[in-house]
């Protein structure tokens, strides 16, 4: 590098804004793009945190649940300008996709059964296939390490495909097989690869290697204790209005509970908890059907921001087919049911950043911690080869095993899986050549 470089200048509050403000708008190709787009404005480029400690924030948000590239977000605001810098951070990492969700959901509703539209999701659905199996492998090459993974990876599996157990306890159950086997075994629960491996220097940066922990970021059980209240408050107040408007059994209710239990089970991220929201979504509330959570996450896999954001798919869509603002505010309704499965959906990731990093950051590393959640994310491998099997099954059967086999969506998926485990292809790109296809296909057909 030649002369040692000058650290950067201090950041302001408005600099960081438009950042991250900019950071919501580009922030596309999941959870490894995103994180490589921070990783090379934030360290590299601009230099406001040495890779070491990005590194470390990381492999923290890595192991909570939740989407952890916006966690990472909040985590660097929050490290930078205190909570305020959190949660402007993390909040701008989500607006500009839950704007665009919107727009297109609407879309989706009010023109979906244009031969174009429909030629386009056509081409899209098998390409999704194939991403939720690619994502599996993804994540297995990093948690399976040694058979004890691969046993829970396939228990889990067997027990929601063939016994179609809740989610929640199968994350439940692996916890405890990690929280009780790490004290027999320590060596197969012990958390390995992951990102963070070889390190690099980019010059000094504005919070380096050495740079002491600043005040607000130590662990203080006042403060740990107001943002927890602060939280539950917030949580109780936007649960309370819904009650008191809707109802126990209103929609909006319904779905402020449910994506609340939903946002405490995303270990592995988004993939990984699809199939408890399908299960609660599709099945036991009706809100869409399991054609249009396809569509919905084809859409999320298209916008920026993290792919969790499907969530304000399925909300848009209840909010639209309930109809909770009246038969004339049907828009409205879904895009205020969309904001409010964002909200409850979101708000535990702003909790367990701006109250539990400081805690978190003392106990990480340690086994005893990181045990549960390594056994958990072997489970959640099994959870989404089963999600991947789900989706295959309705896109290359439509009218179920009953009916007719779809050879072109076949072909398009093994292409599609071709592209990504051969050829590295992104998922921009490859979205964009399947629809193309599909529609090609369906107006040739018309």
């Amino acid at each position: 590098m030649g002369k040692a470089a000058a650290a950067p200048a201090f950041v302001t509050f408005a600099e960081a804004f438009r950042f991250w403000l900019k950071l919501g708008f580009i922030s596309f190709g999941g959870p490894a793009g995103q994180i490589s787009i921070m990783h090379t404005e934030l360290v590299e480029r601009r230099r406001w945190i040495s890779e070491k400690r990005f590194l470390h924030a990381l492999n923290y948000c890595m192991l909570l649940p939740g989407p952890e590239a916006q966690q990472l977000a909040t985590y660097i605001g929050w490290l930078m300008h205190r909570t305020w810098g959190g949660v402007v951070a993390g909040a701008l990492f989500v607006l500009p996709s839950l704007f665009i969700l919107i727009t297109l959901s609407w879309i989706y509703l009010r023109f979906g059964h244009v031969p174009a539209v429909e030629g386009l999701f056509y081409g899209i659905k098998p390409a999704v296939t194939a991403l939720v199996l690619h994502a599996a492998h993804r994540i297995g090459t990093r948690a399976l390490r040694n058979p004890w993974m691969w046993g829970i990876a396939a228990a889990a599996f067997v027990a929601i495909f063939a016994f179609h157990t809740p989610f929640p306890a199968i994350i439940l159950a692996a916890g405890l097989i990690g929280h009780f086997g790490a004290r027999r075994a320590p060596a197969v629960f012990a958390l390995g690869g992951g990102h963070g491996g070889a390190q690099h220097s980019y010059g000094p940066a504005l919070i380096d290697d050495a740079t002491p922990t600043p005040p607000h970021a130590r662990f203080s059980r006042a403060h740990l204790a107001k943002l927890l209240a602060a939280g539950l408050g917030m949580w109780a107040l936007a649960m309370g209005a819904l009650l008191a408007t809707q109802g126990v059994q209103g929609t909006l209710a319904q779905m402020g509970w449910f994506f609340t239990k939903a946002a405490l089970l995303t270990f592995g991220g988004a993939y990984a908890v699809l199939p408890y929201v399908y299960q609660g979504a599709v099945e036991q509330h009706h809100w869409l059907s399991a054609a249009q959570m396809i569509d919905g996450l084809a859409l999320g896999e298209t916008t920026p921001g993290p792919l969790i954001m499907v969530v304000a798919f399925v909300g848009f869509v209840g909010g639209w087919v309930r109809q909770v603002l009246g038969p004339d505010a049907v828009f409205l309704g879904g895009a205020l049911a969309a904001t409010v499965v964002t909200f409850f959906t979101f708000l535990p990731s702003f909790v367990f950043i701006l109250a539990g990093g400081p805690l978190v950051e003392a106990t990480h590393g340690k086994l005893g911690f990181t045990a549960p959640l390594s056994a958990i994310t072997a489970a959640v491998v099994g959870v989404i080869l089963n999600l991947a099997l789900f989706f295959a099954y309705h896109v290359l059967w439509p009218q179920g095993f009953a009916g007719r086999f779809d050879w072109v969506s076949a072909l398009i998926a093994v292409a599609a899986a071709l592209a990504l485990f051969r050829f590295k292809i992104g998922v921009m790109p490859l979205l964009g050549a399947c629809a193309l296809v599909g529609l090609a296909v369906t107006l040739g057909r018309g």
